[in-house]
């Protein structure tokens, strides 16, 4: 198609979700269910993972899109983001480099091909450990 009428069924310009969904509260301190998230994730040990559904579950509210919303807004570099994957096995979508190394790290147990992780071997249920 051409003209006019191909303009009308371009899909728009795709943004990084990493980079374009990042929403920055300045000093905002996060909501109870937000602090309630982070502490979850807190507690994953190393070696261990919990898909963002799985956080969601353990807290007792919200979705995995929700937990997603509060690592893009409050994580802090100290927080063991990358132990929140998809539920793929995928690693965290906004820096799947970046979290790999650190699921590495970790000696966190991964698929043969080393691109996703081996949820058998290393999803956390949350029990002590």
């Amino acid at each position: 198609m051409s003209g006019p009428r191909a303009r009308r069924y371009a899909p728009p310009p795709s943004v990084s979700a990493g980079l374009g969904t990042r929403i920055r509260l300045g000093d905002a301190e996060p909501s109870p269910h937000a602090r309630d998230v982070l502490d979850a994730i807190a507690r994953i040990p190393p070696g261990k993972v919990m898909t963002y559904g799985d956080v969601a579950e353990f807290v007792g509210a919200g979705t995995g899109r929700t937990v997603g919303a509060v690592l893009s807004r409050y994580a802090e570099d100290d927080l063991p983001w990358h132990r929140v994957i998809l539920s793929t096995g995928e690693p965290n979508p906004s820096n799947p480099s970046e979290a790999l190394r650190r699921l590495i790290a970790d000696v966190t147990p991964l698929t043969p091909s080393g691109a996703r992780v081996d949820l058998a071997a290393a999803r956390w249920d949350g029990s002590a450990w």
